[in-house]
């Protein structure tokens, strides 16, 4: 099994932060820890070059020919796979 050199960028932590950021304003401390976790193993995940997602649809994505994965049916995750 191959592994893709996996780099988070600054945009994508922020992302999480003010996600974790809103749901732990809503008295929820225990699920935000839990997002952050579920994300960034996601994040790794994508590190296995056995899986190739689809290209994105999203036409600024698609012309830079970035890969689109989805994470928990509600965030889409777009990363360069070389």
């Amino acid at each position: 099994m191959g592994k893709r050199k996996v780099s988070i960028l600054e945009p994508a932590s922020t992302a999480v932060a003010e996600i974790a950021l809103f749901i732990e304003s809503k008295g929820l401390p225990k699920t935000a820890k839990k997002f952050v976790d579920e994300a960034f193993t996601f994040f790794e995940q994508l590190s296995d070059d056995r899986i190739q997602h689809k290209p994105c649809t999203y036409s600024a994505w698609k012309w830079l020919d970035y890969r689109c994965a989805t994470f928990k049916k509600k965030y889409v995750v777009a990363y360069l796979s070389q």
